[in-house]
C-alpha cells in the first residue's frame, strides 16, 4: 500500500543532511520530490553554474547523483524501502546545460525480497530525453532500515509495504 498523494512533500523529510535532498546541507543538491503515478516520484531542478564540467555543460556525475537519488525516492514512495545501490547503467544522450530546468524521474520496475530494479531519465523543460538509467538496489536489511528510518527522522505514522506487497507497520 502506498501512502497519501502528499506524503512526499513532508517538509520534515527534507530536514536532514542528505547531498542530494537535505535542507540542512548547505552545499546539497536540495532536490524536492513529488509522487508520478504508483511507483514513480518526479523532481523539478535547475543545476547552477557551478555544477558545470566542461563550460556550459552539467558535470556527468551531477546528473548520476539526481538520478540516483530519483530511484531512491522511489523506492521510498513506492515501498517505503530504503536501498543502497549495487548497480548503475546509464547513458548520456544529450549535454544539460547549467541554469536551465530539468525534470527528472524515476520508477520501480520490479522488487523481489532486497532486490529492486529502478529506472530514471533526465528531460530537457521541452521533454528532450538528455540521460537515462537503469539500477539495481539492495534493500537495507529491516533492523538497519528502523534505525536509519529513526535518524533520518522518517519514523513518521502510516502503513509500509514490503516489495513483495505484504504490509507492515512503518518501523519506528
Amino acid at each position: 500500500m502506498t501512502a497519501g498523494p502528499d506524503d512526499l512533500l513532508d517538509e520534515r523529510l527534507y530536514q536532514q543532511y542528505c547531498f542530494a535532498c537535505g535542507r540542512q546541507n548547505p552545499s546539497g543538491l536540495h532536490m524536492q520530490f513529488r509522487r508520478d503515478g504508483d511507483e514513480g516520484v518526479v523532481c523539478y531542478y535547475t543545476p547552477r553554474r557551478e555544477q558545470q564540467g566542461f563550460p556550459g555543460v552539467v558535470h556527468g556525475g551531477v546528473l548520476v547523483a539526481l538520478m540516483d537519488e530519483a530511484m531512491a525516492w522511489a523506492m521510498y514512495a513506492a515501498h517505503r524501502a530504503l536501498g543502497v545501490t549495487a548497480k548503475m547503467e546509464t547513458r548520456y544522450r544529450q549535454s544539460a546545460s547549467p541554469e536551465a530546468p530539468l525534470v527528472v524521474r524515476a520508477r520501480v520496475g520490479r522488487a523481489r525480497g532486497r532486490r529492486i530494479e529502478v529506472e530514471s531519465s533526465i528531460d530537457d523543460q521541452d521533454g528532450v530525453r538528455l540521460v537515462e538509467s537503469s539500477a539495481l538496489f539492495l534493500r537495507v536489511p529491516a533492523e538497519d532500515e528502523a534505525h536509519l528510518l529513526g535518524e533520518l527522522g522518517w519514523d513518521l505514522p502510516g502503513p509500509h509495504a514490503d516489495p513483495d506487497g505484504t504490509e507492515s507497520a512503518t518501523p519506528g
